[in-house]
């Protein structure tokens, strides 16, 4: 893109998308917004779904370029705009655990943060199944346990924060906030503190 067009991210709030306005206010990258509220019907329309055929967001618009997957829209970001910045070079002995954790929120995570949202947000009550919560639960604190274990003796999931630390980090603030127990983690709840408190993810929840 040109350096002076920033990009568009469609966004709504307490979505995936909170993570690509994240990595921007992390990069200091121009964006412009467009804001939806969840249930929108607007993201039912049509234009909207010539954008991403689900009708979700997030959608990042760079030039002629389209996205709308939350984990591919953070490596594009990073590739293209991040000059080096928040992810290691692939020859670096690092680079092989920042893919892994920069992909286990979607592919380890979020599976069973869906089936916890879905059966006590989303159904109503006589069509939730306690089966489906209680096993996602126990799923979900052995997914978290891992990310426990590989903050030993670190702040963020590489030492330093990268794009592994937006993805992942994401999710485990997600889980926390439904309730998931971290009392017997020793290094999650700091994590998750440190995550809070960093100015750029303050901005994307306000965003």
């Amino acid at each position: 893109m040109a350096e002076d067009r920033p990009v568009k991210i469609h966004y709504a709030p307490n979505t995936r998308a909170v993570r690509v306005v994240w990595l921007c206010e992390e990069l200091g990258l121009p964006y412009t917004l467009e804001r939806y509220a969840l249930g929108d019907p607007k993201m039912r329309g049509p234009e909207h779904l010539a954008r991403h055929p689900l009708g979700r967001v997030p959608v990042l618009e760079d030039g002629a370029t389209r996205l709308y997957e939350s984990g591919a829209i953070v490596e594009y970001i990073l590739a293209r705009h991040g000059g080096g910045r928040l992810r290691p070079a692939p020859e670096d002995e690092s680079f092989p655990h920042y893919l892994q954790w920069l992909h286990y929120a979607e592919g380890i995570i979020m599976p069973h943060v869906n089936v916890i949202v879905v059966e006590t947000v989303f159904l109503p009550p006589e069509r939730r199944n306690q089966v489906n919560v209680d096993r996602a639960t126990k799923q979900l604190g052995r997914a978290l346990a891992a990310v426990d274990a590989a903050l030993a003796r670190r702040d963020y999931l590489l030492g330093d924060f990268s794009g592994a630390d937006i993805m992942t980090g994401h999710a485990t603030i997600v889980a926390a906030g439904l309730g998931a127990d971290l009392s017997a983690m020793t290094h999650l709840p700091g994590y998750v503190e440190r995550l809070r408190a960093r100015p750029a993810l303050a901005a994307s929840w306000d965003a």
